[in-house]
């Protein structure tokens, strides 16, 4: 019976997400409904498991979702991200426009922005582009997708993104983990996307098939002489990136910042339930709040002529923390989840399983099948690496050191697989994407699961480089 339940409350949890019900409504419900026949009674699942959880993801991460969330609305508000967008889709022009938005769409969330404002942010300026090179525009979903959410959301190191900042906490890692294999993955999933929408933009336009007419949400973008000059513009961006790998110290640079290992040590009296066990376990998200603080204000001054009319920088202050509420609540909701399926005493089986797939030595394997299942399970990169890390992290930590392998390999491969099946219909994200685009699955979902398809390759292939070269 336990199995049973925990796969109707995975089932009705897609289901009603799909449908468009709020996470932070339905998985608690379905979480209680995971546990019937565990042993378990409802309120202390729900008060003592799920909250509890929820309450751990909150504390560890909410910082991260507040500062990016208001930094982005400051580059929005500000004009800034939306002139570093238009300088270049102007350089490189119509005749290169999949790689413009590719590269438009890679600076920008490696810059620190929300994936979600990239999204509003770059899809003027594709749309534009699109109907000057007369590509059709149903192909725009996958390339904005593969720009935003893939090479600079997971696989860059140093990208601020919350995907590449949730294993520092599990493997004491930083956001600069694996590079080799980092930048491996980036190529990877840059040349897959690139390759693929060219060739079927210029094949449907050989076809006969253009951008389209009557289409929804067409845009209109501010002439660039109301923006503010792309050079400074692209000082914030800079920065996030400049003060969090100085801040962050990954390479242990005498000259760099480095953090007082012992500065948890006064609060150890304190009994705090949620106190971090050390601080290397903690540095790297301290490090990118730093940084985003600092690049906040240097954005505000910079932006601060567009940032008048609106009430200066109180609106992008106040709107960003208001949305960075719904965003931590929705991740930590489907991590709370999680961890109550893996508490149920009938999911030791599924758990046994995954902790013993083998791909090579170690627990890449299971790290890699583990994680995207969770992802295509939930329909978010972060959601189900959260749950995933949540359920094995520590056992695929042990698993490593025992065979000396570097955290930074797991940190890197992990990152990749969560960036894999996390698109599948029910995807808030790839709801939202094809709203701001004006299109329907109908229309779009084609090009975006054979786009899944090859990105899910992209950790597979990075293991086996791995496990050939040994490349870090």
């Amino acid at each position: 019976m336990g199995i049973t339940m925990i796969a109707l409350s995975l089932v009705l949890l897609i289901f009603f997400a799909y449908r468009g019900y709020s996470i932070i409504f339905i998985a608690p419900l379905f979480a209680v409904v995971a546990s019937i026949g565990s042993g378990h009674d409802p309120m202390p699942v729900f008060s003592e498991i799920y909250m509890t959880k929820a309450a751990e993801y909150v504390k560890t991460y909410y910082p991260v979702f507040l500062l990016g969330a208001i930094f982005a609305k400051i580059m929005e508000e500000g004009g800034l991200a939306a002139s570093v967008a238009n300088k270049i889709v102007q350089t490189l022009g119509k005749e290169k426009a999949i790689l413009a938005i590719l590269i438009g769409c890679g600076v920008l969330t490696y810059g620190g922005l929300s994936v979600f404002v990239v999204a509003f942010v770059m899809y003027p300026f594709a749309a534009i582009l699109f109907k000057e090179a007369n590509y059709a525009k149903k192909l725009l979903p996958g390339l904005l997708w593969m720009g935003i959410f893939t090479y600079s959301m997971v696989a860059i190191p140093g990208t601020p993104q919350i995907q590449n900042i949730i294993p520092t906490a599990y493997f004491g890692t930083t956001t600069w983990a694996g590079i080799g294999l980092g930048l491996i993955g980036a190529a990877l999933y840059f040349v897959m996307s690139w390759g693929w929408v060219s060739y079927r933009a210029k094949k449907l336009r050989a076809a006969g098939e253009g951008y389209g007419t009557n289409l929804k949400n067409e845009p209109e973008v501010s002439s660039a002489d109301d923006l503010p000059d792309w050079k400074l513009s692209s000082i914030p961006l800079v920065m996030v990136i400049v003060l969090n790998l100085i801040i962050s110290n990954p390479f242990n640079w005498s000259w760099a910042y480095h953090w007082d290992q012992s500065s948890l040590d006064s609060m150890a009296p304190l009994n705090l339930s949620l106190l971090a066990g050390s601080v290397g376990k903690v540095q790297a998200i301290w490090s990118i709040n730093a940084a985003l603080i600092i690049s906040c204000i240097v954005a505000a001054i910079i932006g601060r002529k567009c940032l008048a009319p609106k009430g200066g920088v109180v609106h992008p202050i106040n709107t960003g923390a208001v949305g960075s509420m719904a965003a931590i609540l929705n991740v930590a909701s489907c991590y709370a989840f999680g961890c109550v399926v893996a508490a149920v005493p009938a999911f030791e089986m599924i758990k046994e399983a995954l902790l013993n797939v083998s791909i090579g030595d170690g627990p890449l394997g299971s790290a890699v099948i583990t994680t995207m299942i969770m992802c295509g399970i939930t329909g978010s990169a972060s959601g189900g690496e959260t749950i995933a890390l949540g359920m094995l992290g520590e056992q695929w930590l042990a698993m490593a050191n025992q065979i000396g392998m570097s955290p930074e390999v797991l940190h890197r491969i992990v990152a990749l697989a969560s960036e894999c099946i996390d698109t599948p219909p029910h995807s808030g994200a790839l709801i939202t994407l094809m709203a701001v685009c004006g299109l329907s699955h109908k229309e779009s979902y084609y090009d975006v699961f054979v786009l899944t398809l090859l990105k899910t390759s992209v950790a597979f292939i990075c293991l086996a480089i791995f496990a050939v070269t040994g490349i870090i």
